[in-house]
């Protein structure tokens, strides 16, 4: 079963108390939960850990890579992690950014705050090269305003 961390010890020790610690969800952890990652690291500044992850791992999509660096966000050296992998950490908070994920993977932390925002998948989109990093530019423009929305009244 997936998530299995509801009453996991955490592994890792908060360097420092005020800090949250957020984890992101998504599907294949390739594109909308590394955007949102790449986001919430740059609004949070050292308020927060942020962590994304998938219930499989698909890695990351250079398209979401390319988008990210236009608006000034280098998600280049982010790796495609599955939500097992991080068992062992209590989280503050867990967004999921997509149904599949909200679906799969419904147990977290009794302590963490959980949010869901259902994001159009970029990886989908149809048509011209152009017409699928418009689709990209799109979603992750609508991530970033859910980011900074979030580390504004959460952080």
């Amino acid at each position: 079963m997936l998530c299995r961390y509801v009453n996991s010890p955490p592994y890792q020790i908060n360097k420092r108390k005020s800090m949250k610690r957020i984890l992101v969800l998504c599907t294949g952890n390739s594109c909308r939960s590394q955007m949102a990652e790449g986001y919430l690291k740059k609004f949070s500044g050292d308020k927060a850990e942020v962590y994304s992850a998938g219930v499989e791992t698909h890695g990351v999509n250079p398209k979401a890579i390319a988008v990210m660096k236009e608006d000034g966000v280098d998600i280049s050296l982010h790796t495609s992690n599955n939500v097992n992998e991080y068992a062992g950490i209590m989280f503050d908070f867990v967004i999921t950014v997509c149904d599949n994920a909200k679906e799969r993977c419904p147990f977290f932390p009794s302590a963490a705050q959980k949010f869901h925002h259902n994001f159009p998948d970029p990886a989908k989109a149809k048509g011209t090269e152009k017409e699928v990093m418009n689709e990209f530019r799109k979603v992750r423009n609508m991530i970033k305003a859910y980011c900074k929305e979030f580390a504004e009244i959460n952080l």
